[in-house]
This record gives structure tokens, sequence and C-alpha cells, in this order.
């Protein structure tokens, strides 16, 4: 899975919308919105902040392993 669609994911898993998302983590709606639809791709700042507010790793959330395996 890519990025974007992993991000989408946690998203919808956690019952957020995209600008629940985009506050919780500090970053503008549409700034959220291109990460999410793969348009643009984060600074390290903005990984550590997504993974702080997703309550997950940075491996994780880059997809170089899948939480709970």
């Amino acid at each position: 899975m890519k990025f974007h669609e992993y991000l989408f994911t946690l998203r919808e898993k956690n019952g957020l919308t995209q600008e629940a998302a985009a506050a919780g983590a500090g970053l503008s709606l549409r700034a959220y919105q291109n990460y999410e639809r793969g348009l643009r791709e984060p600074k390290m700042s903005t990984l550590i902040a997504l993974a702080d507010f997703y309550g997950i790793t940075i491996d994780d959330l880059v997809c170089h392993s899948q939480p709970g395996k």
C-alpha cells in the first residue's frame, strides 16, 4: 500500500473527516488533502506530526511495517 492510500485508510479507520485529521495533526486542510490524494509527499516534520496524531511510528506510517503484525 502506498503512503497516500494508507493515510486515507488510517483516517477512515479512525472515523475522521479530512478537516478533523488535518486539524489534529496541525496541518492545513489543503495540505492534508494533497498528501491523502498522493499529489504531494510530506517532509519529515509533517510525517512526525501525522505519526504522533495517529499514535503510530513513522515506520508504520510510511508502510515499512504493518501495524498489528
